[in-house]
Protein backbone atom coordinates (compact mmCIF):
# COMPACT_ATOMS: atom_id res chain seq x y z
CA UNK A 1 0.00 0.00 0.00
CA UNK A 2 1.25 3.49 -0.90
CA UNK A 3 2.60 5.52 1.97
CA UNK A 4 1.55 9.17 2.33
CA UNK A 5 4.57 10.65 4.08
CA UNK A 6 2.75 13.92 4.67
CA UNK A 7 0.02 12.03 6.52
CA UNK A 8 2.63 10.07 8.51
CA UNK A 9 4.06 13.35 9.85
CA UNK A 10 0.64 14.97 10.12
CA UNK A 11 1.43 17.95 7.87
CA UNK A 12 -0.04 19.21 4.60
CA UNK A 13 1.76 19.24 1.25
CA UNK A 14 2.51 22.96 1.59
CA UNK A 15 4.28 22.54 4.93
CA UNK A 16 7.52 24.47 5.36
CA UNK A 17 10.84 22.80 6.17
CA UNK A 18 10.55 24.12 9.71
CA UNK A 19 7.07 22.62 10.13
CA UNK A 20 8.31 19.26 8.88
CA UNK A 21 11.28 19.27 11.28
CA UNK A 22 9.01 20.24 14.18
CA UNK A 23 6.48 17.51 13.38
CA UNK A 24 9.25 14.91 13.03
CA UNK A 25 10.86 15.76 16.37
CA UNK A 26 7.53 15.73 18.19
CA UNK A 27 6.48 12.36 16.76
CA UNK A 28 9.93 10.75 17.03
CA UNK A 29 10.14 11.74 20.68
CA UNK A 30 6.69 10.29 21.33
CA UNK A 31 7.30 6.95 19.56
CA UNK A 32 11.03 6.42 20.22
CA UNK A 33 11.78 2.80 21.27
CA UNK A 34 13.51 4.06 24.42
CA UNK A 35 10.26 5.75 25.45
CA UNK A 36 8.12 2.75 24.45
CA UNK A 37 10.12 -0.38 25.25
CA UNK A 38 8.69 -3.65 23.88
CA UNK A 39 5.95 -1.76 21.99
CA UNK A 40 6.13 -3.20 18.47
CA UNK A 41 3.49 -0.81 17.11
CA UNK A 42 5.43 2.25 18.29
CA UNK A 43 8.66 0.75 16.92
CA UNK A 44 7.07 0.26 13.48
CA UNK A 45 5.59 3.76 13.54
CA UNK A 46 8.96 5.19 14.60
CA UNK A 47 10.52 3.64 11.47
CA UNK A 48 7.79 5.14 9.29
CA UNK A 49 8.31 8.55 10.87
CA UNK A 50 12.04 8.39 10.18
CA UNK A 51 11.44 7.23 6.60
CA UNK A 52 9.02 10.12 6.03
CA UNK A 53 11.48 12.63 7.47
CA UNK A 54 14.31 11.19 5.37
CA UNK A 55 12.32 12.03 2.21
CA UNK A 56 10.41 15.19 3.14
CA UNK A 57 13.36 16.65 5.03
CA UNK A 58 15.48 16.62 1.85
CA UNK A 59 14.49 19.20 -0.79
CA UNK A 60 15.45 17.09 -3.82
CA UNK A 61 13.88 13.89 -2.47
CA UNK A 62 10.73 15.83 -1.58
CA UNK A 63 10.50 17.26 -5.13
CA UNK A 64 10.72 13.79 -6.60
CA UNK A 65 8.20 12.42 -4.07
CA UNK A 66 5.72 15.19 -4.88
CA UNK A 67 5.95 14.24 -8.57
CA UNK A 68 6.14 10.46 -8.42
CA UNK A 69 4.92 9.37 -4.98
CA UNK A 70 6.14 5.90 -4.00
CA UNK A 71 8.19 5.75 -7.19
CA UNK A 72 10.28 8.81 -6.29
CA UNK A 73 13.45 6.70 -6.05
CA UNK A 74 13.11 5.94 -9.77
CA UNK A 75 12.54 9.60 -10.73
CA UNK A 76 15.77 9.85 -12.73
CA UNK A 77 14.85 6.80 -14.82
CA UNK A 78 11.31 8.06 -15.35
CA UNK A 79 12.51 11.49 -16.43
CA UNK A 80 15.09 9.99 -18.79
CA UNK A 81 12.33 7.98 -20.43
CA UNK A 82 10.11 11.06 -20.61
CA UNK A 83 12.85 13.06 -22.31
CA UNK A 84 13.47 10.27 -24.81
CA UNK A 85 9.72 10.26 -25.64
CA UNK A 86 9.37 14.05 -25.67
CA UNK A 87 7.04 13.71 -22.70
CA UNK A 88 6.41 15.76 -19.61
CA UNK A 89 5.62 14.51 -16.10
CA UNK A 90 2.20 15.06 -14.64
CA UNK A 91 2.10 17.53 -11.75
CA UNK A 92 -0.21 15.54 -9.57
CA UNK A 93 1.96 12.53 -8.86
CA UNK A 94 -0.29 10.24 -10.92
CA UNK A 95 2.64 8.64 -12.70
CA UNK A 96 1.22 9.14 -16.21
CA UNK A 97 2.45 11.29 -19.06
CA UNK A 98 1.33 12.40 -22.52
CA UNK A 99 3.28 13.16 -25.66
CA UNK A 100 3.78 16.79 -26.67
CA UNK A 101 3.45 16.21 -30.40
CA UNK A 102 -0.22 15.40 -30.69
CA UNK A 103 -2.27 12.23 -30.28
CA UNK A 104 -0.33 9.02 -30.31
CA UNK A 105 -2.31 5.89 -29.45
CA UNK A 106 0.88 4.03 -28.63
CA UNK A 107 2.12 6.50 -25.97
CA UNK A 108 -0.67 8.92 -25.06
CA UNK A 109 -1.59 8.82 -21.37
CA UNK A 110 0.68 5.85 -20.67
CA UNK A 111 0.69 4.38 -17.15
CA UNK A 112 4.33 4.32 -16.09
CA UNK A 113 3.71 1.49 -13.68
CA UNK A 114 2.55 -0.69 -16.54
CA UNK A 115 5.23 0.61 -18.90
CA UNK A 116 8.07 -0.36 -16.59
CA UNK A 117 6.43 -3.62 -15.61
CA UNK A 118 7.74 -4.85 -12.29
CA UNK A 119 10.52 -2.27 -11.97
CA UNK A 120 8.73 -0.39 -9.20
CA UNK A 121 7.77 -3.51 -7.34
CA UNK A 122 11.24 -4.85 -6.67
CA UNK A 123 11.28 -7.37 -9.53
CA UNK A 124 12.79 -4.99 -12.10
CA UNK A 125 15.40 -5.97 -14.61
CA UNK A 126 17.88 -3.69 -16.29
CA UNK A 127 18.93 -3.90 -19.92
CA UNK A 128 20.56 -7.21 -20.72
CA UNK A 129 18.40 -9.12 -18.26
CA UNK A 130 20.34 -8.12 -15.13
CA UNK A 131 18.17 -7.88 -12.06
CA UNK A 132 18.25 -4.58 -10.20
CA UNK A 133 19.67 -4.96 -6.71
CA UNK A 134 17.35 -3.80 -3.91
CA UNK A 135 18.11 -0.31 -2.63
CA UNK A 136 20.36 -0.43 0.38
CA UNK A 137 19.91 1.92 3.29
CA UNK A 138 22.71 4.47 3.40
CA UNK A 139 24.88 4.10 6.50
CA UNK A 140 24.57 7.08 8.86
CA UNK A 141 27.38 9.62 8.89
CA UNK A 142 30.00 9.30 11.61
CA UNK A 143 30.12 11.96 14.32
CA UNK A 144 33.19 13.85 15.53
CA UNK A 145 33.44 15.30 19.04
CA UNK A 146 36.41 17.43 20.19
CA UNK A 147 37.93 16.64 23.58
CA UNK A 148 40.75 18.49 25.36
CA UNK A 149 43.20 16.90 27.81
CA UNK A 150 46.22 18.14 29.73
CA UNK A 151 49.76 16.96 29.04
CA UNK A 152 49.73 14.90 32.25
CA UNK A 153 46.42 13.27 31.26
CA UNK A 154 47.87 12.40 27.87
CA UNK A 155 50.80 10.76 29.65
CA UNK A 156 48.80 8.72 32.18
CA UNK A 157 45.50 8.27 30.34
CA UNK A 158 42.21 9.52 31.75
CA UNK A 159 38.42 9.39 31.42
CA UNK A 160 35.94 12.03 30.35
CA UNK A 161 32.21 12.43 30.85
CA UNK A 162 30.83 13.88 27.61
CA UNK A 163 27.38 15.12 26.72
CA UNK A 164 26.60 14.17 23.12
CA UNK A 165 23.47 14.90 21.11
CA UNK A 166 21.04 12.00 20.90
CA UNK A 167 18.64 10.97 18.12
CA UNK A 168 15.93 13.38 19.24
CA UNK A 169 18.17 16.36 19.93
CA UNK A 170 18.46 15.51 23.62
CA UNK A 171 21.81 15.25 25.43
CA UNK A 172 23.25 11.80 26.18
CA UNK A 173 25.79 11.25 28.96
CA UNK A 174 28.75 9.19 27.78
CA UNK A 175 31.80 8.10 29.78
CA UNK A 176 34.85 7.60 27.56
CA UNK A 177 38.39 6.40 28.21
CA UNK A 178 41.29 8.44 26.83
CA UNK A 179 44.29 6.09 26.37
CA UNK A 180 47.90 6.88 27.24
CA UNK A 181 49.98 8.53 24.55
CA UNK A 182 47.29 10.52 22.72
CA UNK A 183 48.52 13.53 20.78
CA UNK A 184 46.99 16.50 18.98
CA UNK A 185 44.66 15.16 16.31
CA UNK A 186 44.43 11.62 17.72
CA UNK A 187 41.05 10.09 16.86
CA UNK A 188 39.45 7.68 19.32
CA UNK A 189 36.68 5.53 17.84
CA UNK A 190 33.55 4.85 19.90
CA UNK A 191 31.77 2.17 17.87
CA UNK A 192 28.00 2.56 17.61
CA UNK A 193 27.79 5.78 19.62
CA UNK A 194 27.00 8.15 16.73
CA UNK A 195 23.75 8.84 14.89
CA UNK A 196 20.99 6.29 14.32
CA UNK A 197 18.96 5.58 11.17
CA UNK A 198 15.28 4.71 11.21
CA UNK A 199 16.19 1.01 11.17
CA UNK A 200 18.31 1.39 14.30
CA UNK A 201 21.81 1.25 12.73
CA UNK A 202 24.23 3.57 14.50
CA UNK A 203 27.30 5.29 13.13
CA UNK A 204 30.53 5.66 15.09
CA UNK A 205 31.57 8.54 17.31
CA UNK A 206 35.15 9.78 16.93
CA UNK A 207 36.78 11.79 19.69
CA UNK A 208 39.28 14.26 18.22
CA UNK A 209 41.91 14.98 20.88
CA UNK A 210 43.59 18.32 21.60
CA UNK A 211 46.45 18.20 24.14
CA UNK A 212 47.25 21.34 26.11
CA UNK A 213 50.95 22.26 25.87
CA UNK A 214 53.24 21.58 28.84
CA UNK A 215 55.33 24.42 30.34
CA UNK A 216 58.16 21.95 31.01
CA UNK A 217 58.26 19.64 28.00
CA UNK A 218 58.30 20.16 24.25
CA UNK A 219 56.76 17.21 22.45
CA UNK A 220 57.77 15.84 19.04
CA UNK A 221 55.78 12.68 18.41
CA UNK A 222 56.62 10.30 21.26
CA UNK A 223 59.88 12.12 22.15
CA UNK A 224 60.13 14.91 24.71
CA UNK A 225 62.60 17.77 25.08
CA UNK A 226 63.33 19.61 28.30
CA UNK A 227 65.93 22.04 29.70
CA UNK A 228 68.29 20.90 32.47
CA UNK A 229 69.53 23.95 34.39
CA UNK A 230 73.04 23.46 35.79
CA UNK A 231 75.49 25.74 37.61
CA UNK A 232 78.45 26.99 35.60
CA UNK A 233 80.98 24.75 37.31
CA UNK A 234 79.23 21.45 36.49
CA UNK A 235 79.61 21.47 32.69
CA UNK A 236 83.15 22.80 33.04
CA UNK A 237 84.35 20.28 35.63
CA UNK A 238 81.85 17.52 34.95
CA UNK A 239 79.35 16.15 37.42
CA UNK A 240 75.87 14.84 38.01
CA UNK A 241 72.67 16.81 37.46
CA UNK A 242 69.03 16.03 38.14
CA UNK A 243 66.60 15.90 35.21
CA UNK A 244 62.81 15.86 35.59
CA UNK A 245 61.05 13.25 33.43
CA UNK A 246 57.22 13.23 33.22
CA UNK A 247 56.90 10.62 35.96
CA UNK A 248 60.14 10.82 37.97
CA UNK A 249 63.51 12.50 38.47
CA UNK A 250 66.63 10.90 37.04
CA UNK A 251 70.37 11.57 37.36
CA UNK A 252 72.35 12.64 34.30
CA UNK A 253 76.16 12.51 34.33
CA UNK A 254 77.75 15.41 32.42
CA UNK A 255 81.33 14.96 31.21
CA UNK A 256 83.82 17.73 31.82
CA UNK A 257 83.74 20.33 29.09
CA UNK A 258 80.03 19.98 28.32
CA UNK A 259 78.84 22.92 26.21
CA UNK A 260 75.85 25.11 26.92
CA UNK A 261 72.90 23.85 24.84
CA UNK A 262 74.36 20.36 24.38
CA UNK A 263 71.64 17.69 24.30
CA UNK A 264 71.67 14.28 25.98
CA UNK A 265 69.29 11.39 25.20
CA UNK A 266 67.60 9.53 28.05
CA UNK A 267 66.20 6.37 26.48
CA UNK A 268 62.62 5.29 27.19
CA UNK A 269 61.64 8.31 29.31
CA UNK A 270 59.41 10.08 26.77
CA UNK A 271 55.68 9.70 26.06
CA UNK A 272 53.95 6.32 26.00
CA UNK A 273 53.35 5.08 22.47
CA UNK A 274 49.68 5.11 21.52
CA UNK A 275 50.08 1.83 19.65
CA UNK A 276 51.73 0.14 22.66
CA UNK A 277 51.50 2.00 25.97
CA UNK A 278 54.17 -0.26 27.52
CA UNK A 279 56.75 1.35 25.21
CA UNK A 280 57.89 4.96 25.38
CA UNK A 281 59.74 7.50 23.31
CA UNK A 282 62.94 9.18 24.52
CA UNK A 283 63.61 12.24 26.66
CA UNK A 284 66.21 14.76 25.44
CA UNK A 285 67.79 17.00 28.08
CA UNK A 286 69.33 20.27 26.86
CA UNK A 287 72.03 21.72 29.12
CA UNK A 288 71.18 25.24 30.18
CA UNK A 289 73.95 26.92 32.19
CA UNK A 290 72.64 29.00 35.05
CA UNK A 291 74.75 32.10 35.67
CA UNK A 292 74.77 34.02 38.95
CA UNK A 293 72.61 37.13 38.68
CA UNK A 294 74.56 39.25 41.19
CA UNK A 295 77.99 37.70 41.85
CA UNK A 296 79.69 38.60 45.14
CA UNK A 297 83.20 40.06 45.29
CA UNK A 298 84.92 36.70 45.54
CA UNK A 299 83.00 35.35 42.54
CA UNK A 300 83.79 38.47 40.52
CA UNK A 301 87.47 38.09 41.35
CA UNK A 302 87.48 34.47 40.13
CA UNK A 303 85.77 35.44 36.87
CA UNK A 304 88.14 38.34 36.33
CA UNK A 305 91.06 35.94 36.68
CA UNK A 306 89.45 33.58 34.15
CA UNK A 307 88.93 36.51 31.80
CA UNK A 308 92.55 37.57 32.13
CA UNK A 309 93.53 34.02 31.14
CA UNK A 310 91.36 34.28 28.04
CA UNK A 311 88.72 31.85 29.23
Amino acid sequence: MAKDYYAVLGVNKNATDKEIRSAYRRLARKHHPDVNPSDKASEALFKEINAANDVLGDKEKRRKYDLYGDNWEHADEIERMQRSRGARPSSGGGFRYTTSGGPNPAFEDIDLGSFFGGMFGGGAQQAGGRRRAPRQEQPPADVEQPVEVTFDEAFTGTTRILMVEGDLGEQRRLEVKIPRGVDNGSRIRMAGEGRATFSGRRSDLYLVVQVKPSPRFERKGDDLYTDAEVPLTTPILGGEVEVQAPDKKVALRLPAGTQNGQTFRLNGLGMPKLSDSEKRGDLFARVKVKLPATPDEETRRVFEELRDKGL
